[in-house]
């Protein structure tokens, strides 16, 4: 058969190239420790940066008492409750927005907002090193997909103008990349768009909750209007410690989305339990503590690897990359790590570039500096037996 043949040949790809991969299965709740079989681990590879995926189950419990379980169905249809009309309140409110459109998650409200914006003769521009879900929607859609250099604005803006100027612009980027942890340049591409009358949408999903003073994201932290930026997503399943994403901008474009986002349309929505928890969430996020926390725990990291010689990437976000190339060698890195109590993930094509395999190291508020220190004590010798 044909299909099996086709499978099996990838399959087998796929291990010999030692780009296999498969879920741990977890016996307890996420957090800087965590149980991973009969094992106990330090947890270095979680998005949750600010330890709330911990501290969400008392607002979910309480939350479900009012709300039960299920939506029932799509927003359009019968499945929007006051919990997610609160939340999308409120999260527009803290990134600074008239309103925000809820999503299932940010791969849906990035491929949502995408195809729902473009059509044939537009064209989309991405960064390189965009994440999947940019570069699928732009995929999935009528439009033409150009990609300029990583982080290179001066690229885009020489594609910018050899452009016939038909058809209309979508400029498209992470705020935080998600394997490289380094920032694009967000001022920049506000300035091309407003050239070239180009529409600008930001992914900010390692950036809500973390950048700013008090988490509302890359827009505050890059003091950029709502009108300089104005398509911009953030998840709740990262900074939050929660599940879904949105997407904030002015009132016609949420009424836009409401009407053609395919995939916030026929999706059932988020359980309204869950939307009234993330509400809780968000105002622990607001405090601001956890980002101060988040930030000495990153400068501390950076200190000790640099004095350790641990060659990290340019990266003061909560994500610190140690980039290692071979594949098979990223795997043996993280396999040492585990056999001394650390989780550490190893990350490889097509992740990432081909030869780029790395260990991606995150960070979190609710690390300790000793736990920090473990970490950089135990890798420092791994890392120059290997090099």
């Amino acid at each position: 058969m044909i299909w099996q043949r086709r499978i099996q040949q990838a399959l087998e790809q796929r291990k010999a190239q030692h780009l296999w991969r498969q879920p741990h299965c977890l016996q307890g709740p996420q957090g800087v420790i965590v149980t991973r079989g009969e094992r106990r681990l330090l947890n270095f590879c979680s998005n949750d940066y600010l330890g709330l995926a911990a501290l969400g189950g008392d607002a979910l419990q309480q939350a479900a008492q009012q709300w039960q379980f299920g939506s029932g169905a799509s927003h359009l249809v019968c499945g929007h409750s006051q919990a997610h009309e609160e939340l999308q309140r409120a999260l527009a409110a803290h990134a600074g927005y008239p309103r925000a459109v809820l999503f299932s998650t940010g791969y849906m409200a990035n491929l949502g907002v995408i195809s729902a914006l473009t059509q044939r003769g537009d064209t989309v521009w991405q960064d390189k090193l965009n994440h999947a879900s940019l570069l699928d929607g732009a995929q999935l859609s009528r439009a033409q997909l150009k990609r300029y250099r990583h982080n290179d604005s001066d690229h885009l803006q020489q594609l910018l103008a050899t452009t016939d100027g038909s058809g209309a612009h979508l400029i498209v980027s992470d705020s935080i990349f998600s394997m490289d942890g380094n920032c694009a340049e967000l001022t920049q591409l506000a300035n091309i768009a407003e050239q070239h009358q180009a529409l600008l949408l930001i992914d900010d999903a390692h950036g809500f909750g973390v950048l700013g003073e008090h988490g509302e994201g890359a827009r505050h932290a890059f003091s950029l209007s709502a009108q300089q930026l104005p398509l911009y997503m953030g998840t709740l399943g990262k900074a939050l410690g929660g599940f879904g994403a949105f997407v904030a901008c002015d009132h016609d474009m949420a009424d836009y989305l409401t009407q053609f986002a395919r995939s916030h349309i026929y999706t059932t929505a988020m359980p309204p339990a869950l939307a009234a928890a993330m509400c809780v969430q968000l105002q622990r996020l607001q405090q601001g503590d956890l980002q101060k926390q988040l930030r000495t725990n990153i400068a501390y990291w950076r200190q000790l690897a640099d004095q350790a010689g641990l060659p990290l990437m340019p990266s003061e976000s909560a994500i610190q990359p140690l980039l290692v190339g071979s594949s098979e060698r990223a795997l043996q890195l993280s396999a040492a790590l585990s056999e001394q109590g650390f989780w550490v993930t190893a990350i490889r094509p097509p992740t990432v570039p081909q030869h780029s395999a790395r260990l991606r190291i995150t960070l979190s508020a609710a690390h300790s500096h000793e736990q920090i220190a473990e970490l950089v004590s135990c890798l420092q010798p791994l890392w120059e037996q290997c090099s």
